[in-house]
């Protein structure tokens, strides 16, 4: 038999609770977003009280065992030599509700978790108004095993209030105190770790999860290095999801912020424009051995290898992190027609232009302007072309082996116009582009390409005298949406002229964005029936390069559908063309 690259471990919840508190196991998550939903803490106490089992917990040893912090430094004692693997959801349900600690939800906002429990029906049940104020019920159980709790005098005080409510019979009497104490022993409920070596490698431990987790879940390698950082840097970690955090809630104070209407990052998003910056890297699974101060060759772990990664990663998160930085790229993406969040197909093409955008930015003294035009037609060829959508980390990889070498602006610049030009040929906008365009999908990349060129040249709404720039502006958006995706030829018009096909009917040269009261207007009628009585609202020449703007042959409206779809393709792709030649000529 080969070695085992792991051992089985006994605990209590009450040892486990305080090798979490000492900080011997790190527990990230009693200030990370929690993602449990009160019922489930429910259902994990009243398994205990009832002796079931809870599964078993999943721990990997850090590599430095002894290594101790200053007390008070990030709030631990140690440095965790257990990361937890498995079981964060819950210890971090067990350490809040027994502590009586807040915990961060999804949504980023500090609560409690509140459990009652009744001890004559033995019953948990999430703390709400009903049960705060009967006193049947202990309507926070955390109260159970503080440490100045009397017990003798708990247990009379809530005999004696409920005894005024209603009359206890002896058998109740006797009940209630051992119910009491069941639930009080739950500190000593038995529970089993399986301890990974440190020497198991990253693949072998996610390999490990994924064969013994029930739910299938698979680790990625931001999931370790969110850890990684919750040990060695605690106040990185909290400073990604602050950033987070802010990025999703207007200031109350009107101050800087992170906030808005266009794109909300999560850590891990970030985390990647982090190593990116810092170390040039996409794999993550690379960056986490360096950041564990591993070296590649011996296998061996220094911590002093560790502190300087580390300082590299603090050095680039703080220009990540930056507001200013952040706004000013969000900027980039406006300019690249994206106005509107529900025009981005790929939010990795997002993070990795940002990450591009802040090398240009802080390592080769990029100015703003210059910098922002080129960034804006790297968004828009990789997001067109769906750059990130495949082996995103092998793609961004080889992005930043472009730049390898490149210290002045103008050899950035040639690095990157190369590579768009390799792809962007013109095979690409004559044939491959009007092909992809065949799709019926919600969130075509072409479409959404297609309605930002509309918005970098300026165009108007189809049938009326407002810009496509102006109405999709998130910032100006009513109850209803002000421009509405409409089928040309509407979807019951087909039906009645036989056409079956979902694919055909919803295909992206059907659509064109009009103002949504004409959208309601136009219901399901013949396009011969309504557009004529629409062009009647334009000059001839107005009409004219209107029709030009969104790809409408003259006299579309009596045309064989198909014959229609296939015209419509290649011009929206003529378009695309245009608005990306726009963003170069500027």
């Amino acid at each position: 038999m080969s070695d085992l690259l792991f051992k089985k471990v006994d605990y209590t919840v009450g040892k486990l609770l305080e090798d979490i508190a000492m900080g011997e196991i790190g527990l990230p998550d009693i200030q990370r977003p929690f993602v449990w939903d009160t019922t489930r803490v429910r259902n994990l106490f009243d398994s205990m009280y009832r002796g079931y089992p809870i599964g078993t917990l999943l721990f990997w040893e850090n590599g430095y065992p002894g290594e101790h912090r200053t007390i008070g430094v990030e709030g631990k004692q140690k440095v965790p030599h257990l990361l937890i693997v498995d079981g964060q959801q819950r210890l971090t349900a067990l350490y809040a509700v027994i502590k009586g600690v807040a915990i961060v939800d999804d949504e980023f906002q500090q609560r409690r978790l509140r459990l009652a429990f009744t001890p004559l029906e033995e019953r948990f049940e999430v703390t709400n108004t009903a049960v705060e104020f009967d006193p049947a019920w202990i309507p926070d159980i955390c109260v159970l095993w503080r440490r100045d709790l009397d017990q003798y005098s708990f247990v009379f005080n809530f005999l004696e209030n409920l005894a005024r409510r209603r009359e206890l019979s002896q058998d109740e009497r006797r009940r209630i105190p051992q119910a009491i104490q069941r639930l009080v022993n739950l500190v000593n409920y038995p529970m089993t770790a399986l301890e990974i070596s440190a020497s198991a490698t990253e693949e072998q431990v996610s390999e490990i999860f994924v064969r013994i987790n029930s739910q299938g879940r698979t680790l990625n390698q931001a999931d370790f290095i969110l850890t990684l950082m919750s040990v060695f840097w605690d106040g990185g970690r909290k400073a990604l999801e602050e950033f987070c955090r802010r990025a999703k809630q207007p200031p109350p104070d009107g101050r800087p912020s992170p906030y808005n209407l266009y794109f909300q990052p999560s850590p891990d998003q970030l985390l990647r424009v982090d190593v990116a910056l810092a170390f040039r890297r996409a794999k993550l699974e690379n960056v986490y051995s360096i950041l564990r101060g591993k070296d590649l060759q011996t296998g061996e772990f220094s911590a002093e290898r560790r502190d300087a990664q580390f300082a590299l990663l603090r050095e680039a998160q703080s220009d990540v992190l930056n507001v200013q930085h952040w706004h000013d790229f969000l900027k980039v993406l406006k300019r690249a027609g994206y106005i509107h969040p529900s025009m981005i197909t790929s939010e990795t093409a997002v993070v990795y232009t940002y990450a591009l955008w802040l090398i240009g930015r802080r390592d080769i003294g990029f100015d703003q302007h210059t910098l922002r035009n080129l960034m804006a037609r790297w968004f828009f060829m990789s997001a067109l072309t769906g750059r990130y959508s495949s082996s995103p980390e092998g793609r961004m990889d080889q992005d930043l082996a472009l730049l390898r070498g490149c210290t002045r602006p103008e050899e950035f610049v040639q690095a990157l116009e190369q590579e768009m030009n390799a792809v962007l040929t013109r095979d690409y906008w004559e044939t491959t582009l009007p092909n992809e365009l065949a799709t019926a999908s919600g969130r075509s990349r072409g479409q959404s390409a297609f309605f930002a060129a509309l918005c970098i040249l300026d165009a108007p709404v189809l049938y009326s005298t407002m810009k496509v720039r102006d109405l999709l502006d998130p910032t100006g958006q009513a109850r209803k949406q002000a421009l509405e995706r409409h089928h040309l030829f509407p979807r019951k018009f087909l039906q009645r002229q036989g056409a079956a096909d979902r694919r055909d009917i919803n295909q992206v040269a059907n659509h064109a964005l009009v103002e949504w009261h004409d959208n309601i207007k136009i219901s399901d009628r013949s396009p011969a029936d309504y557009a004529p009585e629409y062009e009647r609202r334009f000059p001839a020449h107005v009409l004219e390069e209107m029709y030009r703007y969104h790809a409408l042959p003259s006299g579309w409206y009596t045309m064989d559908y198909r014959s229609f779809l296939e015209a419509r393709r290649k011009g929206i792709a003529a378009i695309i063309r245009e608005g990306f030649r726009r963003l170069s000529e500027d």
